[in-house]
């Protein structure tokens, strides 16, 4: 993921109060972020105003820990069932929770990673089932 904001700085500040991240390098007007097993840069150059095109979806463990977070930081919530949400950039959020998605990690990266006890719904494992990536 790419990320444009208006100040870096700040923008490490404010995501680091809503996620846990690995600061993995820092550049001229940029910063590289390691969240879990996903990747994001953060570039200087983003004006706030909402834009359609500018959306990420990230896969957390705990959405409710990210609820929570978002609510002490006085994030508004978009309308809707999940977790969305736009970032003081204009960057558009939506966090799901790992146990809800159909897509899974090898057993191997989840222990690696510390989180072998993630699980997931009926619903996801049905969706993969359908798929033929799960059986029985």
């Amino acid at each position: 993921m790419a990320l444009d904001v208006g100040d870096v700085d700040e923008a490490l500040e404010f995501y680091g109060r809503i996620f846990e991240f690995e600061l993995r390098g820092r550049g001229s007007g940029m910063a590289f972020v390691d969240a879990g097993d996903q990747f994001f840069a953060i570039s200087e150059g983003g004006d706030g105003e909402a834009q359609g095109h500018r959306h990420i979806g990230l896969v957390v463990d705990d959405k409710r820990a990210v609820r929570r977070a978002l609510r002490e930081a006085g994030v508004e919530l978009l309308p809707g069932r999940g977790i969305e949400f736009l970032d003081p950039w204009g960057n558009h959020w939506q966090v799901v929770q790992y146990s809800d998605v159909q897509f899974t990690k090898a057993p191997e990266v989840l222990d690696g990673m510390g989180l072998g006890h993630l699980k997931k719904t009926e619903d996801a494992l049905e969706q993969l089932r359908r798929k033929g990536l799960l059986e029985g």
